[in-house]
């Protein structure tokens, strides 16, 4: 295997592949990174075992010729230190040239001789059936991540709850996560759905690595769901994620579907004291925050903290409605939910001191945000 490429489209192509490459893995030769190299450019390949990242590099794209391949050929090398030494190499020229497992990286004067594995010891790619496939924009994809997944559990007593459900009616697609304190639910309608639903969950921790690789752009992401398996497609890269196996439960007989108070204010401006009383709170260990509304147009924002002190703001909201209310939250899910509504004008539905509230824009329901208050007295 010999052949010649640019040494800042490798490590473009390198970082992504890395973000599927762990020290802790049962296999030792999932450490490495698979390289395939022929007529029609590079394929790096790195996995966990749970996530797999495959990155493509053609020969040429837009009229520039990215690599220059001498012969075909495919090799393992040690991800970290093959990484490393991509990244500190002094031009951007380089060559990569395998003999009998010795594999021989040359840029300017410097030269690293490595020891490589045989390609053939490396796991095949999970086969993928059409099952379900669809498409949708990237950014699309990457608002949908930043919508739902913090609210993750981080627990493994009930594994299932470490992913985000993905489910298909006729009509849209329903994307949830719960951590059982909290819930987060984004729905969106695809231009092009599947010819019948489906009901997933993909792992948390696979769909912020996902976040890390989609560009910021338009640009469609094909989606491709099959048995414990899901595929996200970009141009370049290929991103494989097992599915987490259980039944997730059905929560939308905890969003309330009646309210006894509603409050509709700015979000940057709630997130904003939110965050000032958090800073009075973050030693309790709950980092609690309080909020009133008394039926008129201000609401209160307060928090205690014994040792240090107490704080309260007044905000203006665009309107109330309903009864009294007192009700207290942890600052940290409150922040949460506002982020992922992005600072717009929101509505809060409250049915009671001690029941769920929930949050949305006032422009959309696509977003609901959920959260459990608690209990301070």
């Amino acid at each position: 295997m010999k052949f010649e490429i640019m040494r800042d489209w490798l490590l473009e192509g390198l970082n992504d592949v890395m973000k599927a490459i762990s020290s802790k893995v049962a296999n030792p030769i999932l450490t490495g990174v698979k390289i395939d190299v022929n007529e029609k450019g590079l394929t790096m390949t790195g996995s966990d075992s749970d996530i797999t990242i495959c990155t493509f590099i053609p020969v040429e794209q837009d009229g520039e010729q990215i690599i220059r391949v001498i012969e075909s050929g495919s090799i393992i090398l040690q991800a970290k230190v093959f990484s490393e030494i991509v990244r500190k190499l002094p031009t951007n020229d380089v060559t990569i040239e395998v003999e009998n497992m010795q594999t021989h990286i040359q840029s300017g004067k410097s030269e690293f001789h490595l020891i490589g594995s045989n390609s053939d010891e490396y796991p095949v790619l999970p086969n993928v059936k059409d099952e379900y496939r669809f498409s949708l924009p990237s950014d699309l994809m990457k608002s949908i991540i930043k919508e739902t997944v913090f609210a993750v559990s981080q627990q493994e007593t009930r594994p299932i709850l470490t992913g985000v459900h993905w489910e298909t009616d006729e009509e849209k697609l329903v994307c949830v996560a719960t951590d059982s304190h909290r819930l987060a639910r984004r729905e969106i309608v695809p231009e092009m759905m599947p010819e019948s639903p489906f009901s997933v969950v993909i792992p948390g921790k696979s769909l912020q690595e996902l976040n890390k690789i989609l560009p910021d752009n338009s640009d469609l992401v094909e989606i491709v769901i099959a048995d414990q398996q899901v595929l996200f497609k970009t141009r370049n890269v290929l991103f494989y994620s097992r599915l987490l196996e259980g039944n997730y439960p059905d929560t939308s007989r905890l969003i309330p579907s009646e309210y006894k108070t509603t409050v509709q204010v700015n979000g940057r401006k709630l997130l904003q004291a939110i965050d000032r009383a958090s800073l009075l709170a973050r030693e309790d260990r709950n980092n609690i925050v309080r909020f009133s509304a008394d039926g008129s147009d201000v609401i209160e924002v307060s928090s205690n903290s014994p040792e240090i002190g107490k704080v309260e703001e007044l905000i203006e909201a665009i309107n109330v409605n309903g009864e009294e209310l007192k009700i207290s939250f942890s600052a940290k899910y409150m922040m949460d939910a506002l982020k992922a509504i992005e600072g717009q004008d929101i509505a809060i539905h409250f049915t009671g001191a001690m029941r769920p509230f929930i949050l949305k824009s006032m422009d959309s329901d696509a977003i609901l945000q959920l959260i459990l208050p608690v209990r301070t007295f």
